[in-house]
């Protein structure tokens, strides 16, 4: 199924935030999972600024749920977990699309998980005048995601490694 996919974040409605590429690897009625090789160019327009990656990640994307996974692994490990609390992504022809809203659930090597830009969203969620359904659907989304991580349920458990052979 590897094929070339275009990532690109908005925020709410519809304003680039910031876009990569990566390769398809798996893509279900429930999710899609995305490959990013080290190397892979990483515009983040709202910061006017080209990163790029060092190390393997593997983005879900899941059709239902209002949140995306990314995973930093290297050398076999996951030393990275960065999740954003999102839109339900549109996926549709070579391209992967998602409104961010801000919320975000980390964790870093050797460190606790842990909510991050609660600020920003508050500021975005009156910039971008989200809706009050819409701010009440993301912090359930954020509670959501807390109880998959404490259980340990896909894609937060060692099977995400079995994906790739990372040798």
């Amino acid at each position: 199924m590897k094929k070339s996919i275009n990532i690109k974040a908005l925020k709410h409605p519809d304003i680039l935030h910031y876009e990569w590429q990566g390769e398809l690897i798996a893509q279900t009625s429930d999710y899609a999972i995305v490959h990013c090789k080290p190397g892979t160019p990483f515009i983040h327009h709202t910061k006017n600024r080209t990163y790029t990656t060092n190390n393997n990640w593997l983005d879900f994307f899941f059709i239902k749920e209002w949140y995306t996974v990314s995973i930093e692994i290297e050398h076999g490990k996951i030393i990275t977990y960065y999740c954003n609390v999102a839109l339900p992504p549109i996926i549709s022809n070579n391209q992967i699309s998602f409104v961010d809203l801000d919320l975000d659930f980390v964790k870093k090597h050797n460190e606790n998980w842990k909510v991050v830009d609660e600020d920003e969203f508050e500021l975005n969620s009156s910039k971008y005048d989200y809706s009050a359904k819409m701010k009440e659907s993301a912090f359930e989304a954020l509670e959501k995601l807390k109880r998959t991580v404490i259980n340990k349920e896909f894609p937060f458990n060692n099977e995400v490694l079995n994906v790739l052979d990372w040798s």
